[in-house]
């Protein structure tokens, strides 16, 4: 509900790693009450559903694609039954095992959507990310992008890279990114869980909410029309991007009521110096302290 509040378009199921591998004979009845609960809160907005589905734990140790598309279609069958709107394939490190995705979502006949755990290096099997979005435009997916493992900037000059393959081979998708809501520049290949904060120690690295209306901004000037977020994202970073995209929507969400754009809210203060800051030139232009005078701004990664 905070979401929706917050301006969400999509209320995704909470299915991520819901598959017979992971959860043995609790996987089905999971599924069912994710796409229940999704479809209640759905119905109390103007939001769609989205059945979603992710890497699983096979790939890497056995690549059997028979098995791992009978993952795929299992809950598939759930998503059918529960008639959710789309269908969405997250969180793939292997374009190959996200190929597999698609092929099996599309089944249904709905729209799918799809998107990589990568950064600009590529997958885990260094297929470039322009390379990974032919292949998935190829299987059929209306819907290509980036989700988790690395924050907003990192995860903007991916789908870049995504956007610019999909030209070069003159195929047409829809672009999608939900970065991280934390600040990663220092990560590796294998994104934010290599970092030695995660995931116990990642708060210092919270994106504000300006930072995640600049993000907005950039991904909808990339041509990204499905902008979102993944890990650390909270309901004020999605109201973030509502309330910038505001002009294009055409309205400010329900959350927007008790919240003044730019710190408007802020006129009413009695310092005059805090009343100074109701303005967005001072809070685009801020650079956030950390308050933390004894800790460094970047970490190594573990790998």
């Amino acid at each position: 509900m905070e979401f929706l509040r917050a301006g969400s378009n999509v209320m995704q199921t909470f299915t991520f790693s819901a598959s017979e591998d992971n959860m043995e004979s609790k996987w089905e009845a999971v599924n069912a009450a994710a796409c229940d609960l999704a479809r209640e809160v759905a119905d109390k907005g103007d939001a769609l559903v989205a059945g979603g589905i992710c890497q699983t734990s096979v790939y890497k140790y056995h690549k059997d694609e028979g098995r791992i598309k009978k993952l795929f279609r299992q809950q598939l069958e759930v998503f059918a039954r529960k008639n959710v709107d789309f269908l969405i394939a997250e969180y793939f490190e292997h374009v190959e095992e996200a190929v597999w995705a698609v092929e099996v979502l599309k089944e249904l006949g709905k729209p799918v959507a799809v998107t990589m755990c990568i950064g600009p290096e590529g997958d885990m099997h260094d297929v470039t990310p322009g390379e990974c979005a032919v292949k998935l435009g190829k299987a059929g997916a209306n819907i290509i992008g980036v989700n988790c493992r690395f924050g907003p900037w990192t995860s903007l000059r991916t789908i870049k890279l995504m956007k610019e393959g999909l030209g070069a081979e003159g195929l047409k998708a829809h672009l999608m990114i939900q970065s991280l809501g934390f600040h990663t520049p220092d990560c590796g290949k294998g994104g934010f869980v290599d970092l030695p904060e995660y995931p116990f120690a990642l708060e210092p690295r919270v994106a504000t909410r300006w930072d995640i209306q600049k993000y907005a901004r950039e991904a909808y000037k990339l041509g990204v029309r499905y902008i979102g977020g993944c890990c650390g994202f909270e309901p004020y970073h999605i109201r973030a991007i509502a309330e910038e995209l505001a002009p294009e929507r055409g309205f400010l969400p329900p959350a927007s009521e008790k919240h003044g754009s730019w710190g408007s809210g802020l006129n009413m203060h009695t310092k005059p110096w805090i009343r100074a800051r109701a303005r967005r030139e001072y809070w685009e232009n801020l650079l956030p302290a950390s308050g933390r005078p004894f800790c460094p701004s970047l970490s190594k990664p573990d790998i």
